[in-house]
């Protein structure tokens, strides 16, 4: 129930005509719809809570704006935190300097001005790439592109073959962009996007992320989108549900399934329902899902990059010291990475990105605790930074702590030391398989993916659909969207042309 299954239960109700009836059933192993796209409450206070995982869409993203708008739901711009009392500034970290920084500050133009001081031309040349590759993209939405069966045949016929066969160094090259720009400043932007180096992600990839201008979110969390997206659809909605296995006879679709209760002390159930039509919406090699027969060309595997996501708060602001700065220098609030120049781009940093989400007040009845038994109360209603940090390993405390200007040689004051001296208040950790490794490539998973009927009968692939495919060409929540709206339309039309007039998906 994340993104592309919410769109696809959504869509194949908007196309249903001439439908007579159409029972669709959305099946999520978790508890919550969303998908990677989910919150969790700082303090464990509903009032307070920060996206975990796909953070922002654009003004571009038409199948989120257009739902965002709607359910009418709150949109928040992307910009300066709530709550805070600095400017806004944005550092881009090579491990030993701040190679670019931007203050929110300083005018429009005379940022503008500083990049092209020290970058020349490549800006304006990467902006025009970025537009005239992300404007092909976009004719994926209207005919005669759409609907697509095939991501490859579309990538051709809209001439996008050069972007995803090419590295994001070597597209921009190839184009007219080169020198210490695409180092500083766009590879940046695929390290807190996608956590991969320019020289390893492919370039239409390296388009989409110089492409988020006006980013934007739901207040409350983007899941809301989706949640909106299957209720209006009317479908069944299993949340706990994990798909065991599809089994295909005569044409038909049984799917094997066990629902888990919230409730520890309750039996475990498991159902058998038949369908005419499956949307597999969720990277197959996660799935665990056996098929019977097995498929005839299962997608390939994809590794995923594994992504570490640390929210944390605290009452002191990030240390100009860590960062090899004097101490009355005006520390960035939002921090990017690259690599230096003269090492390997293979070589890390601890972390991809670090921002200063804002402030948060302390609810006045917070208990912290660094070890378990360990509990201090809170009897203030002081607020303190949420942090939030993009990391390829899991951090430990100690070096969290290391980058904030917190006196580490004044040790613990015991067990009564109060929640606004402590400098970690709060901390969620999570680990995300958060999106593909990127690398050029011209082949991308099929939307169909065919079993054999029993019998032996290769019936073709009108029954399993697969939206997962997309994400090894553009992964985001919008393409996601868009790739199951696609789905919907592609089944839609094969009911239209057998007339069937009943479905069940």
């Amino acid at each position: 129930a994340g993104s592309a299954g919410t769109s696809a239960a959504y869509y194949l109700d908007l196309f249903r005509q001439p439908c007579r009836r159409l029972n669709i059933t959305v099946y999520e192993r978790n508890h919550y719809v969303g998908g990677r796209s989910t919150t969790v409450n700082v303090y464990d206070d509903p009032t307070h809570p920060v996206e975990l995982g796909a953070s922002i869409f654009v003004p571009i993203n038409h199948n989120l704006v257009s739902a965002a708008n709607r359910y009418e739901l709150p949109i928040k711009s992307r910009g300066r935190a709530s709550k805070s009392e600095d400017t806004e500034i944005l550092g881009i970290w090579d491990g030993r300097e701040f190679v670019f920084t931007q203050s929110d500050a300083d005018n429009q133009y005379w940022n503008i001005a500083k990049l092209l001081w020290k970058y020349g031309i490549s800006p304006i040349r990467t902006q025009n790439l970025m537009k005239k590759t992300v404007g092909s993209f976009l004719k994926m939405y209207d005919a005669p592109s759409f609907p697509f069966k095939s991501i490859a045949e579309a990538a051709v016929e809209l001439g996008l073959l050069d972007s995803t066969t090419a590295t994001g160094q070597q597209f921009l090259e190839a184009n007219g962009v080169s020198g210490k720009f695409g180092h500083d400043i766009v590879q940046a932007a695929t390290r807190v996007n996608y956590g991969q180096n320019l020289d390893q992600i492919h370039g239409l990839e390296t388009m989409v992320c110089m492409a988020a201008d006006g980013g934007m979110s739901i207040e409350g969390g983007n899941w809301q989108i989706f949640d909106n997206m299957i209720k209006d659809s009317g479908a069944t909605l299993l949340l706990n549900t994990t798909v065991s296995t599809i089994t295909k006879d005569s044409g038909k679709y049984a799917i094997r399934a066990t629902t888990a209760s919230l409730d520890p002390s309750s039996d475990i159930s498991s159902t058998e329902s038949n369908y005419d039509i499956i949307v597999l919406a969720s990277p197959l090699q996660f799935s665990n899902i056996t098929f019977a027969p097995p498929l005839s060309s299962p997608p390939p595997f994809i590794p995923y990059v594994s992504l570490h996501v640390t929210l944390f708060t605290s009452p002191y602001r990030l240390s100009a010291a860590a960062f090899n700065l004097d101490s009355d220098v005006k520390m960035p609030t939002t921090i990017l990475t690259t690599t230096p120049l003269d090492v390997a781009q293979s070589e890390t940093l601890p972390f991809n990105s670090i921002s200063r989400l804002g402030r948060v007040e302390v609810p006045e009845d917070y208990f912290y605790s660094r070890n378990a038994e360990d509990y201090a109360r809170c009897g203030t209603r002081d607020s303190q930074y949420l942090y939030k940090i993009f990391s390829p390993e899991p951090l430990t405390q100690m070096y969290i702590e290391s980058l904030l200007d917190f006196d580490h040689t004044t040790p613990d004051k015991d067990d009564d030391m109060q929640l606004q001296d402590k400098p970690i208040s709060w901390i969620h950790e999570k680990r995300w398989d958060a999106y593909p490794y990127l690398p050029p490539k011209s082949r991308f998973a099929e939307i169909w993916l065919s079993m054999a009927d029993k019998e032996g009968d290769d019936a073709g692939a009108d029954g399993i659909w697969y939206t997962s495919g997309i994400e090894s060409f553009i992964s985001t929540m919008e393409t996601s969207s868009l790739m199951g709206m696609n789905v919907a339309r592609l089944v839609v039309d094969e009911w239209m042309k057998d007339d069937t007039g009943d479905g069940d998906a």
